[in-house]
Order: structure tokens, then sequence, then C-alpha cells
């Protein structure tokens, strides 16, 4: 065992730039699929259990998926409004155990200001045993200018607890669309890791009667959020509004609505599998290539270690171990380019929704893609390996003229 282990490092250190180039492919190539496995598997999971404490949405005529996208996720435009009436029905339903009102149509700098009720952050779980908490300042006053923001956009638009704005009219950025009102800011949330972060919270009401927006809509409301009192109280209000009803969406479960979505998109998750795929078997093929091509200069060294009597088995053995060694190396360097792709990708994904994923949490990918890799790279060292196994003694002793 100890002559095979100086056999592979003598090979690797005399054939140190094909085998570094060889092992920055696999890193690049097990990086990418451990990132792409990751992200689908952690975004899935993440935007799946994301609903920031509510079963449901209730809001006008559409797409569930679209409604749930705006109300609970800040993406999206609203598909409409509803009437307040419309509101104050489904809050006093029996099965309904708490509805909150949100209004939206405005921004500031391009991140969202909605209007909402103190009972968002007072009653609501955004997570089971935690409630929205303040990192400084308090709550608005539901019948003032007054603004609450999350941890994410306070820090990038630079905002702090005593700062004030002007929103801007509808939801994507426009300076020549500013509102005259003075917000005041009252508060900054404590960072909760969900699409609350990069939302600007204002009352209700000042969302409602904002200058420019029509004045017949001043008590509309764009979604209800709802808790429910039991899993059974969703089937039937999806009855009364989905089924019987004709004029409003009743969304639920907020889970099994984002779940339509990644089923949706799961053919783009497989095009990137495959891309991976293909390009570690690409970088299995150069570990043939490499030590294939190096096999004529390395005839003489093999024929000398055979005189010398190493066995055929040895030789054969250095060799497939050889190639299973580069691919352990590329996949060492996979780990730094897995966390250099998924940091981009989450930082993206966090930048747009809100939602951060745990870059490190463990996954079973980062076993089996290494074993996988290393495997391929072990199997594409055969072809070398059995040219070695014949190199005939006598005829390649000769010192190479």
């Amino acid at each position: 065992m100890k002559t095979i282990g100086l056999i592979i490092l003598r090979s690797l250190r005399q054939h140190l730039l094909s085998t570094t180039i060889t092992a920055l492919s696999i890193a690049l190539a097990g990086g990418l699929l451990m990132s792409v496995w990751v992200v689908k598997v952690q975004s899935q999971t993440t935007f799946t259990q994301v609903n920031t404490g509510f079963d449901a949405v209730l809001g006008a005529r559409g797409s569930k998926l679209q409604l749930v996208l705006n109300a609970i996720f800040h993406l999206e435009a609203s598909p409409g409004n509803l009437a307040y009436s419309d509101y104050e029905f489904i809050k006093r339903h029996p099965a309904v155990k708490l509805a909150v009102p949100i209004a939206v149509g405005d921004n500031l700098r391009g991140y969202r200001i909605v209007g909402t009720g103190p009972e968002l952050f007072s009653d609501v779980e955004y997570v089971p045993g935690k409630k929205f908490t303040f990192a400084t300042g308090t709550l608005f006053n539901p019948a003032a200018k007054e603004a609450v923001l999350g941890d994410f956009v306070a820090r990038k638009l630079g905002l702090h607890s005593g700062d004030t704005f002007h929103p801007f009219h509808g939801l994507i950025y426009d300076e020549n669309n500013q509102h005259a009102e003075t917000y005041l800011v009252t508060g900054i949330l404590a960072p909760s890791n969900t699409p609350a972060d990069k939302v600007i919270w204002i009352p209700l009401h000042g969302l409602q009667t904002m200058t420019g927006h029509d004045p017949r809509a001043a008590t509309d409301v764009s979604a209800v959020l709802i808790q429910l009192r039991s899993p059974t109280a969703g089937f039937m209000l999806d009855m009364l509004y989905n089924k019987q009803g004709n004029r409003l969406t009743f969304a639920y479960p907020i889970g099994a609505i984002m779940a339509e979505l990644f089923n949706k998109i799961g053919w783009f998750d497989q095009v990137l599998t495959l891309i991976s795929s293909l390009v570690a078997l690409v970088s299995a093929g150069g570990v043939l290539v490499a030590i294939y091509n190096s096999m004529a200069a390395r005839r003489r060294d093999i024929a000398i270690l055979r005189a010398l009597g190493a066995r055929r088995r040895t030789i054969f053995s250095a060799i497939v171990l050889e190639a299973a060694a580069i691919g352990l190396l590329g996949m060492i360097a996979a780990f730094a380019a897995y966390a250099v792709i998924l940091t981009g990708v989450a930082t993206v994904i966090r930048n747009q929704t809100g939602v951060l994923l745990n870059t490190w949490a463990y996954n079973p990918v980062m076993l089996w893609a290494p074993l996988g890799m290393i495997a391929l790279c072990a199997l594409g060292g055969l072809l070398p390996a059995w040219k070695a196994y014949r190199t005939d003694i006598a005829d390649n002793l000769a010192p190479v003229s």
C-alpha cells in the first residue's frame, strides 16, 4: 500500500499542471451540482413553509398563486381590491380565528409600502412561538402618518427610527410620482428572515387615503390574511368562496399553493441538474484523457517498477487510485465553489423575497455528490490503468532517446 501511495504522489507532482486543471474542472462541476440541488430543495422547503403565521388569504377573484405571492411574499401585483364589508364578514365568521387586512399600491424607492393594522404585530406569530419584535423604536399609531420598517429595507435605505420619508405612488419606483404626505419612522423590526423584512409597514387607513388614490376605493383592502380555527374550516371557506361564489378568491392552503409553483418550474430544475451532471461527466472524462495521454511518458517508469518487483495489479491499482485522488482533490475544492455559488444565489433570493436560505444546512447531496464524483473519476482511470497493466517490461526498459 505504501508503494501505491508513493507512485500516486510522484505522478501527481510530475503532472502538476494537468492535475490542477482537471481538479479545478471537477471542483466547478461538483460545486455546481451541489448548489443546484441544495437551492432546489431548500427553496421548495422554505417557500412552502413560509406563511408568516397565516393559513389562508382572501382577495379579489383571480389566481390563487398571484394572491399568495402578493399578500404573503410581497411579490407580483394585487389581483384587485375587495370591499371593507368583505373583510368585516370574514373577520366575524365563526371559522376564522384572526383576520388581518392589508392594502398595497405604493413604494419607497422600489420597496413596497403595505398598509395594515397593529394586530399583525401584536397578535401574530410569524413562526410558532415568535412574534415580530422591534430592534429599535415602537409600533406606529394607527391614526398617525407613521411607519415601521423591516430590518432588510431599513438597512438598504439607510433609514432609522426618527427619520422621515415621502411615499411614491405605484409598486414600481418613479421619482415623478411622489406623494405629498410625510411619514415618520417610529420603529425598525428585528430580523425575522421572512418577507416582512423587506416591507415598509404603515397604518391601513394611511395607505387607503393617500393622495392620488381613487377616493371611491378609500375603504377597500387588497387582501385579508387569515388564521383559521381548524383545517376543516379552510375547506368550508374554500367551498363558500371558490365553488359557490364567483366574486372573491380564497387561497388555501398556502403551502400547497406554493408547491404548485415549484411543480410548474420543476422542468427548469431538471435542466440545471442535467447540465451539472453533464459537466461532471465531462470532468471525469478529463481525468481519463489526462492520465491516458501521460501513459506514453510513463511506460518506462512502469516497466522499471515491474522489473523491481511491482505486480501488475499494484500498477493497475495505483492508476485507478490516482484518478480517484484527482477526484478527491477536486471535490474538496468543490465545497469552496459551492459556498461561492450558493452564497450568491441566497443573496439574490434574500434581496428579492426577504427569505433567507441556510447555505450550510446539511443535505445528503454533500455526501453522495463527492462519493459519486470520486467513483466516476476512478471509473475514468480504468482504461489507462488497463493500458499500464499490459505494459511489456522488455520493450519499455530501454532509455527513451
